[in-house]
């Protein structure tokens, strides 16, 4: 799968940073291949920001999320953006 733009949503801004979600079927691998953000994403992210990728084992927002790990752009040369290897969280239910 590819960057889909419209899975890619701003939370907050402050300082001169943003805060992203993102929501893809595609692993954190894929995520952070430089490269991967593409298009509009080019002219949003800058350096420092932050991107909280929940990556989906089934359909976006109505599956199951597989897991959730937050990404840091690390460059943005106005045709490239490369994040950080992933943080993982931990995805528990124990209810």
């Amino acid at each position: 799968m590819a960057y889909s733009a419209p899975n890619l949503s701003s939370m907050t801004d402050a300082n001169g940073f943003t805060q992203w979600r993102y929501d893809t079927l595609d692993t954190h691998a894929t995520v952070d291949t430089a490269a991967y953000f593409t298009g509009d994403a080019v002219n949003m992210l800058k350096v420092g920001d932050i991107i909280d990728v929940c990556v989906w084992a089934t359909a976006i927002r109505t599956g199951t999320v597989s897991t959730y790990g937050r990404h840091i752009v690390l460059s943005n040369d106005g045709t490239t953006v490369d994040t950080s290897d992933v943080t993982v969280g931990t995805v528990t239910d124990t209810d």
